[in-house]
């Protein structure tokens, strides 16, 4: 029977503060929310518009896309070949899914982060939705927000600590650095010593 010894890579203490103390909770709970009003707002406009959901749903998507794809030629295309392709035998050919997907993305994402909710999954989620505008060529504040998203998926641990986070997921086996950490078979603690 062999041994092995676990090596634990220890955070820097800034890192450590910064997205694993929960006395910047308040810091980061302004950032989710107002990262989930952003997306509440644009999902509500897309539900309750007939060329995002309805009657006419995917109209709005189609044109969008069509716009992007224009961007893939010329001297300095802005939106990339692999990316134009996608836009052209994926997203339009499905153009009524991709708008449902978009519009209550938008809206669950919204929900989740303005509510605390598995923040570091909707944080992602909303990340990489805002890579495709970009991705499509247009900008307006996606880089902030995507770049406000990719700080809270890495602050996942307390970013929803004002939140409901802080008793869902400890139910889902996610504990905070504030609770006990299981002991491993032998008897060692696990984590820093």
């Amino acid at each position: 029977m062999t041994t092995t010894s676990v090596r634990t890579v220890h955070e820097p203490w800034l890192s450590r503060l910064l997205f694993a103390d929960i006395r910047l909770a308040p810091l980061w709970a302004l950032i989710r929310v107002y990262v989930g009003w952003q997306w509440l707002e644009a999902g509500w406009h897309k539900v309750t518009d007939p060329a995002w959901v309805g009657a006419r749903a995917g109209t709005a998507i189609t044109g969008f896309l069509h716009g992007a794809l224009e961007k893939t030629g010329g001297e300095h295309p802005s939106v990339a070949g692999w990316y134009g392709w996608f836009i052209g035998n994926v997203a339009l050919p499905n153009a009524t899914l991709f708008s449902s997907l978009v519009a209550f993305g938008e809206l669950a994402v919204g929900l989740a982060l303005i509510l605390g909710l598995l923040t570091g999954v909707a944080a992602f989620f909303g990340g990489l939705m805002n890579a495709n505008f970009p991705l499509a060529g247009t900008l307006s504040s996606n880089p902030l927000l995507f770049i406000l998203a990719t700080w809270l998926v890495l602050a996942w641990r307390v970013a929803g600590w004002w939140g409901l986070d802080r008793w869902v997921l400890p139910r889902l086996g996610v504990f905070s650095s504030s609770l006990a950490a299981p002991r491993p078979a032998g008897g060692r603690t696990a984590g820093p010593s």
